[in-house]
């Protein structure tokens, strides 16, 4: 007796639909299509409910990934995936996209952000260039090794444990000596300033 149980079922089903999708894109035969449409097009736009899309969005999305079905059922491979993982990845695609083009925001042009900055005033200008050179020249009074790790973190922005793991010395090390470096310099500063 040759009669399929319920679990060869779903086995059954899926290997109809990859014969269906071959057929649309081999032959583009549209009533493997329609079969394929009526069975994936309420479940792709349920997917895209469930995932936070409106229902006018969802729907459109559902048409959208249906199309491609039909344009791209040419490069379904059944060996690389099932029909519907590849009908979802196709809808999770074209949800990303959409997204990513409602979710570019108009600039507002008024934005104080996007203004450019205004020049600093005279007397400011002048105030910060004695403080650059204040700072170079206590720099200057630094023993080398703890002028190296200042110019390593605050010249070329690393870290300690990147400081430690470029010169070779332990972290503790590089912290204690930076520490040491900001204590001379304050001091030297309050000095000068």
């Amino acid at each position: 007796m040759n009669a399929t149980t319920a679990t060869d079922a779903p086995a059954l089903d899926r290997e109809a639909m990859a014969d269906r999708i071959d057929a649309v894109g081999r032959d583009r035969d549209k009533a493997a299509f329609v079969a394929v449409f009526d069975y994936y097009a309420p479940r792709v736009k349920a997917y895209l409910l469930r995932l936070g899309t409106d229902n006018g969005a969802a729907e459109e999305l559902a048409q959208e990934v249906m199309i491609s079905v039909w344009r791209k059922a040419h490069t379904y491979d059944r060996s690389q995936a099932s029909v519907s993982t590849w009908i979802f990845r196709i809808a999770r695609n074209r949800r990303i996209d959409a997204f990513r083009r409602t979710a570019k925001d108009d600039l507002d042009p008024h934005e104080p952000m996007l203004r450019p900055e205004a020049p600093p005033a005279p007397d400011d200008a002048a105030a910060s260039t004695e403080r650059e050179a204040a700072v170079r020249a206590a720099m200057k009074d630094l023993p080398e090794d703890q002028l190296t790790l200042l110019r390593l973190a605050f010249f070329d922005g690393l870290s300690h444990r990147e400081i430690a793991d470029k010169t070779g010395v332990p972290l503790g090390t590089v912290k204690s000596r930076l520490r040491l470096a900001f204590q001379k310099l304050r001091g030297k500063l309050d000095e000068d300033l």
